[in-house]
């Protein structure tokens, strides 16, 4: 029996390759009007769906396979008599494949100038149908909704293996296709129409990680993060790789000047802003000698020859920058288990942020874009070069685990304290691992991501050396803290911001 495949997509890509595969394994094809047209272009002989159905497209476009000839032709059943004698007593033929992508929604709906009547305009009907219907009758029909499936089609019909194993895959991701459709339009109609956000999580395909942050652990990788990045060199990115990656370049896109950052089991180890690249890993480095072996490292601009020499001294798990100099990629490279990747798109672009929780998710806006008004709340101010390391510092200590404290010079790290539950040992941690690996805290600038709850966190600061202090204040006890800033000397000032990171 000669077979027919249906074909109506507005994304054309890879559309010849399909048509000449089909036409030359014996398929009549079916198109709808735009799609008839362009493969009529390149000589294909096509039936357009209304020659089927005997009706001519009507309302622009907006009715043109909702017939029963067509959806007969999908859905009936191969082996059911009945079934058949009712398509023959219709006119419809048996379609065999259906091929489908709907208007282009997220596209629309990511352009900042699209009015409503656009978004309305460009939601699918009649393929969102066809691929259902497909999709729905997979054991004798194959249906596909990306241009990257023709090629395996073809392949299947050449080695004669077109089975219901092979049409079932094909149903799954087609469901799939029209699910994240279907969120998409009320995601943003939601927006648009009820000022109201609508969340739901639907990915065309996912990558299997080696393992998630233990061995025994299963992870995998969903969605479009790979066109955030290129990969140059390396090993296969881990989870772990994963999210200390994305921690360290949240810090450096932070930062306009040329910044290094150095993140460990997603904390930073190290992170410092100097004249050059160079110049900032140098510092970042030298933040934590010990944690920055292994660690992941981020910059905010091209990698060059110098900097590529200096960063296969120690072992480093990933490196990523905006770009790199040819010659800097061949020295990168021979270490052949470093990942080495450039940064596409800017990664601090969500508004939103989602943990799942048992039953369900929370989110919350993301904590970014925000520079306070530094309000000088003691006796003793600071100068405007110490007004720049205030705000370096306060860049850096919200993307520290609560409770953080966190001591810099000269726009580097050079004590972190993150995690702990009480403010005065997360400032006993920083002090002890900060002369441990011989820094000098004396002039240092101290960021606390919430207020001193009382003063004895502060005065362990300015016991080890500290002589600026900045917080977000709030305490009922900021008067108490207050006064022991200036019976101390020194210099603090609110921000009216919070920081807790968890």
């Amino acid at each position: 029996m000669k077979k027919t495949a249906l074909i109506s997509v507005s994304d054309k890509s890879n559309l010849i390759e399909l048509a000449d595969g089909l036409s030359n394994y014996g398929y009549t094809i079916i198109a709808t009007g735009g799609t008839a047209a362009f493969l009529k272009e390149y000589s294909f002989e096509v039936k357009e769906v209304s020659q089927l159905t005997g009706f001519p497209e009507v309302m622009e476009g907006r009715v043109k396979t909702l017939n029963p000839v067509i959806f007969g032709g999908i859905l009936y059943k191969r082996d059911n008599i009945e079934h058949k004698q009712q398509l023959d007593q219709i006119g419809g033929v048996s379609i065999d494949v259906v091929c489908v992508n709907l208007y282009p929604f997220e596209a629309v709906a990511k352009d900042p100038d699209a009015g409503v009547e656009k978004l309305i305009e460009n939601i699918d009907i009649g393929g969102p149908s066809l691929i259902r219907a497909a999709a729905k009758n997979y054991k004798f029909v194959s249906v596909l909704t990306s241009p990257s499936q023709y090629i395996t089609l073809i392949s299947l019909l050449k080695s004669n293996s077109l089975t219901e194993e092979s049409r079932r895959k094909f149903a799954v991701e087609a469901f799939t296709y029209t699910n994240r459709y279907d969120a998409m339009i009320s995601a943003t109609l939601s927006r648009r129409f009820l000022n109201e956000n609508t969340f739901s999580v639907s990915y065309n395909s996912g990558t299997t990680l080696r393992y998630g942050e233990n061995p025994h652990q299963s992870a995998g990788l969903y969605g479009d993060f790979n066109s955030y990045i290129h990969i140059h060199h390396g090993k296969e990115l881990s989870y772990n790789n994963i999210m200390d990656t994305i921690a360290a370049v949240s810090i450096t896109e932070e930062f306009t000047e040329p910044v290094c950052t150095i993140i460990k089991h997603a904390n930073p180890a190290g992170v410092a802003q100097a004249s050059s690249h160079y110049e900032a890993y140098k510092n970042a480095s030298s933040c934590d000698q010990v944690s920055a072996f292994g660690g992941i490292v981020s910059f905010n601009g091209v990698v060059d020859v110098k900097l590529a020499e200096k960063l296969n001294e120690i072992f480093l798990e990933v490196v990523i920058a905006d770009g790199y100099t040819d010659e800097s990629l061949q020295v990168l490279q021979k270490k052949k288990d470093r990942r080495i990747l450039s940064k596409i798109k800017k990664f601090t672009v969500s508004d939103i942020e989602f943990r799942s929780i048992p039953g369900g998710i929370i989110y919350q806006s993301a904590d970014r874009g925000l520079m306070p008004e530094f309000r000088c709340v003691t006796k003793k101010q600071t100068t405007d070069e110490r007004q720049e390391e205030i705000e370096f510092s306060w860049k850096i200590v919200k993307h520290i685990r609560s409770n953080a404290i966190l001591f810099t010079k000269n726009k580097m790290t050079i004590g972190i304290g993150g995690g702990q539950v009480s403010r005065v040992d997360a400032v006993k941690l920083a002090v002890m691992k900060a002369k441990d690996r011989g820094h000098d805290l004396n002039g240092s600038c101290v960021a606390s991501d919430a207020f001193f709850p009382f003063s004895d966190g502060l005065e362990e600061c300015v016991k080890a050396g500290a002589e600026l202090i900045v917080q977000p204040g709030g305490s009922v006890r900021d008067e108490e803290v207050i006064a022991a800033a200036d019976r101390l000397q020194v210099s603090m000032y609110f921000t009216g911001q919070r920081h807790f990171k968890h």
